[in-house]
């Protein structure tokens, strides 16, 4: 495989992240699973090639860590917002029983 096929390979893996940081910082989380088998397929492909062994991509190698860890700061921050969510739906329902049970 030619260097220029290499790159194009780790370009659309990185622009996959990206769309998915993006996504998830917006709460699209359904938006971001439906990139996964995308980046899954790319990331298999980079893997069988070698081609983050290639000391050429070193810098590339460097970003896709940097952005699957933006990555993941930002699905753990969506996490905590929905089970926030979650939390005060539960004391809602609590409350309403309360009410329920009293009137």
């Amino acid at each position: 495989m030619s260097i220029n096929k290499e790159k194009l390979l780790l370009d659309k893996l990185q622009n996959v992240l990206q769309k998915q940081i993006k996504l998830a910082r917006q709460g699209n989380i359904g938006d971001v699973e439906a990139l996964v088998e995308q980046a899954g397929s790319l990331i298999e492909r980079i893997t069988d090639l070698g081609v983050l062994e290639i000391s050429e991509f070193k810098n590339y190698r460097e970003k896709l860590q940097r952005l699957y860890k933006q990555l993941c700061l930002a699905l753990a921050a969506q996490k905590a917002e929905v089970e926030e969510e979650l939390s005060q739906i539960r004391k809602g329902k609590k409350t309403i029983g309360v009410y329920r049970d009293n009137i």
